[in-house]
Parts: structure tokens; C-alpha cells; sequence
């Protein structure tokens, strides 16, 4: 009776910590440890409809206070029974996000503006398979706290199964994100199945192209350590006791 209790209060404390976590805790950009995905212009061009690999693998995901979202992962899978043949994806998706009352986080999908590279080059003669990709993914719970080792915001996504994904810490905030509205709309699908007119076309490729020329002017502001010890204070420190050394050792 009394374990009984204890799990009830567990999962009390749970189900309200999970409820806690609303959209402000979600918002900006977050990338996991390889520090080299990150959604936005530099990694989907959506003018010509190009994928940009990055230099190493990894995922990011960007979130916006007002339910938008965007997905940009690098996944290399190896091959056991031939070293030699990794297979590789690359993913762009993008659209709006609900955040239920429970803590479950679904992401759907914009499905006409999905994009997936894929690479096995044991089987596919060297030429990679470019497809449109579309996938509602859906979050069992997650939760957003201050990493005390590496200094910066962790968030931590659990997927439909409950299991852990990759953690994956702030990189910038506001997030680094393509616009949220329809990239690529065709003919007989867009975001609100509605067929674009002329003018709209030409106003969201004009808005993408200055995305794209501003890429090194956003207003998202890179997320820097929160520790004491950073690697900036480490360095100055470095330097000024070795400064102090110098003039010692020349006085003496």
C-alpha cells in the first residue's frame, strides 16, 4: 500500500512537471552534440530545392512560440556486414506543431515541401535517391533544463515509444528557421489547399531569396555556455597569467 502510494505521488509530480513545459521552453533552435546541423538557410535551399550537407552528422529541430516548426537531421547508418558501405539520410521538414495538455508533441508536416537525400553507395552505382518526404512525427513528452556540464540548455525529446532521443542543446534563440509558411507549392496541394496565384509565388521566392542573402545577417543570436568556466574565460585567464609571468620573470 504505502509503494502503492509513492508511485501515485510519482506520478502526480510527473504529469504536472510534463504540463509545466509550455511553448516558451521549446523556442529556438536546437542541434545535438556534433554542433554542425542546424535548420534554416544553411541547410535546405528551397529556391532550387537543394539539400546542403553538412560537414558532420547530426539533427536539429526549431521551434517558434507561435506553433511552427522545422526539421533538418544528417543520419549515417553502418553497414555490418560491409564496413565500407555506411547508407546516409538527409531530411528537411517544416510546418506547425501541437503541444497537448498531457505533454505529447506532435509535428505536422507541410507535405508538399518535405525533402529527403538519400545515399547507399554499395547499391545505388554512386547516384543518390532525391525524394519529397512527408512524416507526422510525434513526441511522447520532452523537457528543457539547464545542461550543468556542458553549460547550455539541454532539450531532451522522447519519442512515441517513450524512448530518449539524442539530447540536443540550444544553439540560437530566436530560432534560425526558413519562413513557415509554404516553400514549394504545387499545383494541386498547398499549405491550406488553396492553389497559389502568380503574385504569391513570386512574393515567397522573393522572401526566400533575401532569407537565403541574409543568412549571415539573422536576428537569431547563437546560444553561448552558461558555466563560470567557459572556454572564452579560460582563454583570457590563460593569457593574463601568462602576461603576469612574463613581466615577473623579466623584473627578476
Amino acid at each position: 500500500m504505502k509503494l502503492l502510494s509513492i508511485v501515485s505521488a510519482l506520478l502526480v509530480s510527473y504529469s504536472s512537471y510534463v504540463q509545466a513545459v509550455d511553448k516558451k521552453d521549446l523556442t529556438g533552435t536546437w542541434s545535438s552534440k556534433s554542433n554542425q546541423v542546424f535548420t534554416g538557410p544553411g541547410f535546405y535551399d528551397p529556391v532550387d530545392e537543394l539539400i546542403i550537407e553538412p560537414s558532420l552528422p547530426g539533427i536539429s529541430y526549431s521551434f517558434t512560440e507561435d506553433g511552427h516548426w522545422e526539421m533538418a537531421t544528417y543520419l549515417v547508418s553502418g553497414n555490418p556486414k560491409d564496413p565500407t558501405c555506411p547508407s546516409a539520410a538527409i531530411t528537411f521538414q517544416h510546418g506547425s506543431y501541437d503541444l497537448l495538455d498531457n505533454g505529447t508533441l506532435i509535428l505536422n508536416p507541410i507535405a508538399v515541401d518535405g525533402r529527403q537525400l538519400v545515399s547507399d553507395p554499395c547499391n545505388d552505382n554512386g547516384v543518390s535517391t532525391y525524394n519529397r518526404y512527408n512524416q507526422t512525427i510525434n513526441f511522447h513528452h520532452f523537457y528543457t533544463q539547464l545542461d550543468d556540464y556542458h553549460g547550455m540548455y539541454k532539450l531532451q525529446l522522447f519519442q512515441f515509444d517513450e524512448s530518449p532521443l539524442q539530447p540536443l542543446y540550444l544553439a540560437y534563440r530566436p530560432p534560425m528557421m526558413l519562413p513557415t509558411e509554404t516553400l514549394n507549392p504545387t499545383e494541386a496541394a498547398t499549405s491550406d489547399n488553396a492553389k497559389p496565384t502568380g503574385k504569391q509565388k513570386r512574393s515567397l521566392r522573393d522572401t526566400v531569396r533575401r532569407n537565403l542573402e541574409n543568412r549571415h545577417r539573422t536576428n537569431a543570436v547563437k546560444s553561448k555556455p552558461k558555466s563560470i568556466l567557459n572556454s572564452d574565460l579560460v582563454w583570457y585567464l590563460s593569457a593574463g597569467m601568462i602576461g603576469v609571468g612574463s613581466v615577473v620573470f623579466l623584473s627578476s
